[in-house]
């Protein structure tokens, strides 16, 4: 089964899959329409089932793994798949498992997806602003580090998330960041009075090159404003829906 998805071309490497599903070619219907994957949602659990069910399938994949995201900084190392009542509380998976897809969930958060191809190590995080600041994609590079990769190897794509135009914040918000490094004020741009426009990719980007990742690619992709090809947490909360669907981000091993 065919879905239209994203690739990054920093990620397209000899035996490394990757793909950035949008909300599109699945079977949910009303807020949730139509390829909504996440399970901690109000959707139909049967509809969420198949929709991950065309996700594995299109991918290739027999096992996709996911976390129960918490938007902290913790980083599990796959070995073996698990049920989806299972899953670890975290926000990044890495692996050097072949045939095991590591999954990530997002909604507007930033998916990463990361690979070192020579050493057959792979990685996905999820990083809302929260993960972010916490050290997520830091914490997945130290994971496949233990793998055997290396920092100045590892290819890092950062899939569609909340663009800055999308993303107003607060003064508080910005003081945080300010707070933890003044630098971080470059990912501020101005916005109505007392707010600011925030670019979560860009910060995350930004953090991923201080650690010392050999290559990072930014899609760029505002998953707020596209609502036709993405879910939004953002732009469910400003409309009082009650709820909202997400996407998936997969990469594995072949």
């Amino acid at each position: 089964m065919s879905l239209p998805v994203l690739t990054a071309p920093l990620l397209e490497l000899p035996g490394v899959r990757h793909a950035f599903f949008t909300r599109l070619g699945g079977v949910s219907r009303g807020i949730y329409e139509s390829l909504n994957v996440g399970l901690g949602s109000a959707d139909d659990p049967a509809a969420v089932r198949e929709n991950r069910r065309r996700a594995a399938a299109h991918f290739e994949a027999a096992e996709i793994v996911t976390a129960y995201q918490i938007h902290s900084p913790l980083c599990v190392t796959v070995d073996a798949p698990w049920s989806d009542a299972d899953r670890p509380q975290a926000d990044a998976l890495v692996t050097r498992r072949a045939g095991l897809a590591l999954g990530i969930v997002t909604a507007d958060c930033a998916p990463i997806l990361f690979a070192d191809r020579g050493a057959g190590v792979i990685g996905a995080a999820h990083a809302g602003w929260k993960g972010a600041i916490a050290g997520v994609a830091e914490a997945t590079l130290a994971a496949m580090e233990a793998l055997g990769a290396r920092r100045s190897d590892i290819a890092a794509a950062i899939g569609p998330c909340i663009g800055a135009a999308s993303y107003e914040v607060d003064e508080g918000f910005r003081d945080r960041f300010l707070a933890s490094d003044e630098a971080n004020a470059v990912f501020f741009g101005p916005g109505r009075a007392g707010h600011w426009q925030f670019d979560l990719s860009g910060y995350v980007a930004g953090r991923l090159r201080r650690a010392g990742v050999g290559t990072v690619e930014e899609l760029g992709i505002d998953t707020c404003s596209q609502e036709a090809r993405f879910f939004s947490y953002r732009r469910s909360t400003l409309r009082g829906e009650p709820t909202y669907g997400r996407q998936i981000s997969l990469i594995a091993l072949a």
